[in-house]
């Protein structure tokens, strides 16, 4: 069963473990690079400040009490529209739907903060078959903001 987190700062380590797992395996898809949060910039007022972005949304997906999938909705300088960025499904929870999930528990928050465009923020260069990952069990065309 897939339990969704949401997450304030004082969860920064769970946040942590899912983004550096993210950022090892698949560094490309993300605008972030491992060595960016690695060495000095690995400090836990850093990770609480990502946390504390102003009007985010940060959740993981936990499936059988471990953290399996991450995403987060991001407010934009644009009135009524808010991003989907850092998402990430672990192999441990791929095929299992947890990208679906991951969508539709953002899409709703954009809802409920009264957005009318929810974006999905793809790092630059980053390849299609990265976002098809969780577009074809959904059904829905995910498409690049870029």
């Amino acid at each position: 069963m897939l339990d969704t987190r949401v997450l304030g700062e004082d969860d920064w380590k769970v946040w942590r473990e899912l983004r550096l797992a993210a950022l090892t395996e698949a560094g490309y898809a993300f605008g972030a690079q491992l060595a960016d949060w690695q060495g000095d910039g690995d400090r836990e007022e850093r990770w609480r400040g990502r946390l504390a972005v102003p009007g985010s949304y940060n959740v993981v997906v936990m499936l059988d009490g471990h953290p399996v999938g991450m995403a987060s909705g991001m407010p934009t300088e644009h009135d009524g529209v808010v991003e989907l960025i850092s998402m990430y499904v672990a192999p441990a929870g791929r095929g299992r739907g947890v990208g679906d999930h991951l969508v539709r528990v953002v899409e709703r928050w954009a809802r409920l903060v009264g957005a009318r465009t929810l974006r999905l923020a793809v790092a630059e260069g980053t390849r299609t078959p990265v976002l098809s990952t969780c577009a074809p069990a959904s059904g829905t065309p995910v498409r690049s903001a870029a």
